[in-house]
């Protein structure tokens, strides 16, 4: 039950400030605050188009940095963001390509990205307050920076939590994973993910892919 009352406030309301879950024992409280911190990425810049769309640079743990985007549309708001620090893939048209790989995000670091996107647009609910006909981010797209598939066991935990009735409760047929071809991790996508599966193509032949992304010379698209 207490669980619950947490994941509720953190989740669905948005609250960092233990002293405001105020159906918990002020005591209760107490404890929490003294063992336990909620924290989101910092914001480091923020960056909004004429067309409302959104770039976030922020800052995690060990001070390294990652990129968000909300890109508004007529009848969605998509969310991209981000698995991993840098990158191990070195495709030719990505900067991400250019950077060395420094570390996977933490399931924490990948949800956190939503809940800053969150805050910024004002989405959680007020008290007394009619919520909105719709939601601001209604899709993710897994396509910041890294490869979301080197990345498996935390993307997979991340998207479960934003999938849950009990917290940011997404559709998972209104999120997308973006891989270059991971190939074998593809159908563990499937098995333990379930959300929309994209391949960047890029090119029709392997002799152009393989120029493009290089991940293609080991799992090809016209295997002989």
């Amino acid at each position: 039950m207490r669980a619950t009352q947490l994941w509720q406030w953190i989740c669905q309301r948005g609250v960092s400030d233990f002293a405001a879950m105020t159906n918990l024992a002020k005591d209760y409280r107490a404890l929490l605050a003294e063992r336990f911190e909620i924290v989101r990425p910092e914001v480091v810049t923020r960056q909004i188009s004429a067309d409302g769309t959104r770039k976030y640079l922020l800052r995690i743990a060990g001070g390294h940095e990652v990129e968000t985007v909300y890109i508004p549309e007529e009848d969605r708001g998509t969310l991209c963001i981000s698995s991993q620090v840098g990158g191990t893939l070195t495709c030719s048209f990505c900067h991400t390509g250019t950077q060395k790989l420094v570390r996977n995000l933490t399931a924490a670091e990948i949800v956190g990205q939503i809940m800053v996107a969150r805050d910024d647009l004002g989405e959680w609910p007020v008290a007394g307050q009619r919520p909105p006909d719709r939601r601001l981010i209604s899709n993710i797209l897994l396509m910041g920076m890294g490869e979301p598939l080197y990345n498996f066991d935390n993307v997979r935990d991340a998207m479960k939590i934003a999938m849950d009735g009990e917290s940011l409760s997404l559709s998972r047929r209104r999120i997308t994973l973006s891989t270059s071809g991971v190939v074998p991790e593809i159908p563990h996508a499937g098995a333990e993910i379930g959300t929309l599966l994209a391949i960047s193509l890029h090119a029709t032949t392997d002799e152009v892919r393989n120029t493009l992304v290089p991940i293609n010379r080991k799992w090809p698209l016209w295997p002989s």
